[in-house]
């Protein structure tokens, strides 16, 4: 009984897909409320998955010539009016600090929101030269917006994140890097977490406060909505103007600065949630799962099987393996393997030892395969290749299956009305055109991908020449 029990609990997500999202980030322990309101514990299972994310994506980063640094976390008023589109684009999310101790502070500060200003007030006393850049810093940290709703993960008033923030002697290099990080975004979405990434141009209505072009990765979740997951920004010189940030190139004159800005957050494990889980939890891409494999011993008490089991994991310590030697039930073992979302079960009983063999069981098909015990190690390592393959071929399968196009206005209210995912349309390239579809269908642009492709000579809504190819959306 206690065994279905503790399935049951998770909410189907046919019926309900927010309550299912809620449900597996709390009983798999990734998460939990806190008394402060609007903010998330992260619990040691959440953490760690952060942590991986952290430390290769940080790796991917150093290879193109990245270093880390820290900036403060307050920002003077007075610093934040200085690029006035970026200072109205956070202007409704900024959290003030106006006491220090008990004494009124003579400018308010915030909480950083983003750290544009600081970099570009430090850049201005630290680049005097061509030979200082460029300058290519990246910080991770928290950063704070005072959301008025909130979701673990996807949206709380205070999150983790990396920031990027470049500064360079030329536009085409500027350019340049805000498309390497856009790549490198997109890489590791694929590559790392199995989550398939579609890359494109914001347009200007949705691009960053203050920046001169913006581009995103966008995913696609198991509920066909579309989660931003990745953004890399051009700030062109606007920035370097507005603080002044000059250099002396070769030539003895003065010239300023290019910019960029890049960023990935803790909404990035939301995605990974909602698109790769089932109504048994989560399952999780072998590369970012903090457990990869969980030995359960079956009959554990019988003479020679936990010390079995032991051994095992001594022969696997290359993987993040562990024992569940608990005195809970397999069933309820097995059961919270799965809630867990751990890519590979190892069962071993007493006739698996005699046979000289276990089951291998993979959480994301739940196929079991008997293994030898002397090719043990190699099969689990041929089998978590084969999973974080086959979950990538399974949530692009699930996106293609879900991308529509839409040739008229008529097409593209129908699929809206009727389906859930990405919709391909034209578009006139108007922002008054974009905020109709908006405030009519509530759908937003997601971006104009790099790929153009070509649907039709007229804007899908308004019906005037069109100019750009959009992927359309409902987003979180």
């Amino acid at each position: 009984m206690a065994d279905k029990k503790l399935v049951e609990a998770i909410t189907s997500m046919n019926e309900d897909f927010a309550q299912w999202y809620t449900d597996v980030v709390k009983k798999a322990e990734l998460i939990d409320y806190s008394n402060v309101k609007g903010c998330m514990v992260v619990k040691p299972a959440g953490y760690a998955i952060w942590e991986l994310i952290q430390r290769q994506l940080d790796d991917m980063f150093k290879a193109t010539g990245v270093e880390n640094v820290y900036m403060p976390m307050f920002i003077p008023e007075s610093l934040l009016q200085k690029e006035k589109d970026h200072v109205e684009g956070f202007a409704p999310e900024v959290a003030w600090v106006t006491h220090g101790g008990l004494s009124p502070l003579q400018e308010r500060m915030c909480v950083r929101p983003t750290s544009e200003t600081l970099f570009c007030d430090f850049y201005k006393g630290d680049i005097h030269s061509y030979r200082d850049l460029p300058k290519v810093y990246n910080q991770w940290c928290s950063v704070v917006r005072w959301e008025k709703e909130t979701r673990p993960f996807l949206r709380s008033r205070e999150f983790l994140w990396q920031e990027g923030h470049t500064a360079h002697a030329t536009a085409a290099e500027a350019e340049a890097r805000t498309e390497q990080m856009l790549n490198i975004y997109a890489d590791f979405c694929e590559q790392v977490l199995a989550i398939p990434v579609v890359k494109g141009r914001k347009t200007d209505k949705e691009k960053f406060a203050g920046a001169e072009s913006t581009y995103s990765i966008e995913a696609l979740m198991h509920d066909g909505k579309a989660l931003q997951s990745g953004t890399s920004h051009n700030f062109g010189d606007g920035f370097a103007k507005a603080f002044d940030i000059q250099y002396t190139d070769k030539d003895n004159t003065l010239k300023y600065v290019y910019q960029t800005s890049w960023g990935m957050s803790t909404r990035i494990i939301g995605a990974i949630i909602m698109v790769h889980g089932d109504d048994s939890g989560l399952v999780l891409p072998p590369k970012v799962a903090p457990t990869q494999v969980m030995i359960i011993p079956i009959q554990q008490r019988k003479e020679g099987v936990l010390e079995k089991a032991m051994e095992l994991k001594e022969e696997l310590r290359e993987f993040r393996v562990k024992i569940d030697d608990s005195d809970k039930s397999p069933g309820w073992k097995f059961s919270e393997q799965e809630m867990r979302g751990i890519p590979i079960r190892i069962e071993i009983g007493p006739k698996d030892i005699e046979a000289g063999k276990c089951v291998i069981c993979r959480r994301d098909t739940r196929e079991k395969i008997e293994v030898g015990l002397d090719d043990l190690k190699d099969k689990v390592s041929e089998i978590l290749k084969n999973i974080q393959q086959d979950m990538l071929d399974r949530a692009a399968k699930h996106r293609e299956e879900h991308t529509y196009q839409a040739a008229n206005k008529e097409e593209f209210v129908k699929i809206f009305k009727q389906k859930t995912g990405f919709v391909k349309a034209m578009w006139c390239g108007e922002r008054e055109c974009e905020e109709t579809i908006k405030e009519d269908m509530s759908v937003t642009s997601r971006c104009m991908p790099l790929n153009q492709e070509h649907i039709a000579d007229t804007c899908v809504y308004c019906g005037k020449p069109a100019k750009k190819m959009v992927y359309w959306g409902k987003a979180y």
